[in-house]
């Protein structure tokens, strides 16, 4: 499939009614696991290309482009709208955020699968640890206050245990910058991963940083602010990634295109009827959006759309599912890792004044107040162990006592006895 081979539809055929942009929501106790993290994540991805397009907008000085940008952000706006209220009334806050972390962990371990640049390989492989902990924190919370069982709303697809445990996340913010890629040299697909992640993680920010002070207990507040920061680490990272060289007009249009692929990728994958249609939908108006973007790249700058990706041609699809095995050999290798700027070490290599040592210092100079830290120990204190959902015991041994939560792995310097 190639985008730009594609006829484009009329923009103004892209423009719903009221009736047309509510959509049917899905029924909670019937959706695939992985229908609602698709709707997660094309909710990210159109609110990504909404504010770059905003961004853009007040960057520029020419009210005609900023004209052209701002129709076709209406347009991504209502796709929003619209995907965004495929959620039911009836899924509490913390059920949509287990969705959240399942997506995280799945995207993450499938775009690092498909990888070949090892620098991007190595910053998915490190948060892929991370949200597969916060998964393991807000399902021991939902069980705990809501008496869900979290491993139902993942399908059994996804494992539920400690990964690098989220006390360990904290770093300083000099270490997540990392080493851009170069847009005229990349891998098509590496260029898509960037972006593809870049948008999950922000959404996962956003809704995290927007939603945290509406939950209903001190615990929940206080555990949804801790790991909105760590998420916040999250794209500070991944965005660095993304090549900064890029013109505004060359930015948009690989935007168009990464929304496009994933359309298309969604569509290709999805099971539920429904919500198949609506990702038919807006991949066709995602193909109008990106002619529209070639055409305002040669108009103000000259350049043909080849330019920027030589090969329209989409590279292998995204698709969602468990990746266990994947996930475990990561967990198994590379749990006492930390950041040091663009590079990624065990945690014992660091230097004691090192950033990392002394931001945990500042940040976590009580481990009792930890928000992440009382929500397990809360949760063993009332039921004599965790909550888990594991096909085997967790690959790391520091990780299988489920009477206590270890606060140790991935931060030893700061524990008695170091390493």
């Amino acid at each position: 499939m190639n985008p730009f081979e594609e006829k484009p539809m009329n923009i103004d055929d892209c423009i719903d009614d009221w009736c047309s942009l509510y959509p049917i929501p899905y029924n909670k106790y019937e959706v695939d696991p992985y229908t609602k993290t698709r709707i997660i994540l094309m909710n990210g991805t159109e609110f990504e290309s909404n504010w770059f397009s905003h961004q853009f907008s007040r960057n520029c000085n020419n009210n005609d482009l900023r004209r052209e940008i701002a129709l076709t952000r209406r347009i991504e706006k209502q796709q929003q709208l619209k995907i965004a209220h495929l959620k039911p009334i009836d899924e509490n806050i913390l059920e949509t955020t287990i969705s959240y972390e399942q997506l995280a962990v799945d995207l993450t371990a499938r775009l690092a699968l498909d990888e070949p640049d090892q620098n991007v390989k190595c910053a998915l492989d490190f948060a892929l640890l991370e949200d597969f902990d916060h998964l393991y924190r807000y399902s021991d919370l939902l069980d705990m206050e809501y008496g869900i069982l979290p491993e139902k709303l993942v399908g059994c697809y996804t494992e539920i245990m400690p990964g690098r445990p989220t006390i360990s996340h904290h770093r300083h913010p000099f270490d997540e910058i990392k080493y851009p890629i170069n847009n005229e040299t990349a891998d098509s697909i590496t260029k898509l991963h960037a972006n593809i992640i870049t948008a999950a993680e922000q959404q996962t920010m956003n809704y995290y940083m927007n939603i945290g002070q509406y939950y209903t207990s001190e615990i929940g507040r206080r555990l949804y602010q801790e790991i909105a920061l760590v998420e916040e680490q999250h794209v500070s990272q991944y965005g660095s990634l993304i090549d900064p060289n890029q013109t505004w007009l060359e930015n948009l249009l690989n935007h168009e295109y990464t929304e496009c692929y994933l359309y298309y990728s969604c569509f290709c994958d999805e099971k539920d009827p429904y919500v198949k249609s609506i990702w038919e939908k807006f991949f066709n108006e995602e193909v109008c959006h990106l002619h529209r973007a070639a055409h305002l790249l040669e108009k103000y700058e000259g350049k043909h759309w080849q330019q920027i990706i030589p090969d329209g041609k989409f590279p292998k699809l995204l698709t969602l599912g468990p990746n266990i095995e994947y996930v475990r050999d990561v967990l198994k290798n590379t749990v006492n890792f930390t950041a040091m700027h663009e590079s990624y070490i065990p945690v014992c290599e660091k230097p004691g004044n090192f950033d990392f040592i002394k931001y945990q210092s500042i940040v976590n100079n009580n481990v009792q107040t930890v928000p992440s830290h009382i929500v397990i120990d809360k949760y063993i204190s009332k039921h004599g162990c965790d909550y888990r959902f594991e096909v085997a015991p967790n690959p790391v041994e520091e990780l299988q006592n489920r009477k206590m939560d270890n606060v140790c792995v991935g931060r030893q310097p700061l524990c008695p006895g170091g390493c």
